[in-house]
């Protein structure tokens, strides 16, 4: 794993291709959400435990570009990096990479990703600073290394 980037990995199963045999583009946002998952349980569990308190991670906006083809057991490496830091916004992006037998790499896709914050009831919820522990568990993870306005290093 590199350091500027969260990398899940991921053999493509007949199950997420379509009827060409091609993978049907649903399953590339389904992989954002599951690379954001595994991150937030490796490297902030704490924020987990939040979300089960108060905390909510809405997504605003998704989205994909496409470059190439894949199909049944390609292996995939989702790296997911963060792009920007706001008060009670983050946005990642994702590169999606298959990664051959002899080391090769190929840039299939590149997707994108804008989460706010938001903590209260269902229906009186309100923006939300980004967790303390979520904007150190991110550090690494982008060209974003400064402190948030408002905020200390």
């Amino acid at each position: 794993m590199s350091d500027d980037y969260f990398e899940y990995r991921h053999t493509v199963g007949f199950e997420e291709t379509n009827l060409v045999g091609n993978v049907y583009y649903v399953n590339y946002l389904r992989w954002q959400g599951r690379c954001r998952e595994l991150f937030l349980k490796q490297k902030a569990p704490e924020v987990l435990a939040d979300v089960q308190d108060d905390l909510k991670l809405f997504t605003l906006k998704v989205d994909c570009e496409f470059f190439a083809e894949i199909t049944a057991f390609d292996e995939l490496s989702v790296r997911m990096r963060l792009s920007e830091f706001g008060q009670t916004q983050l946005e990642f992006t994702f590169d999606y990479v298959k990664v051959d037998d002899d080391g090769g790499e190929a840039l299939v896709a590149r997707g994108r990703q804008r989460v706010a914050c938001m903590r209260g009831p269902n229906t009186d919820t309100v923006p939300s600073l980004v967790p303390e522990a979520l904007v150190r568990a991110l550090e690494p993870y982008g060209a974003q290394r400064r402190a948030l306005p408002g905020r200390t290093a």
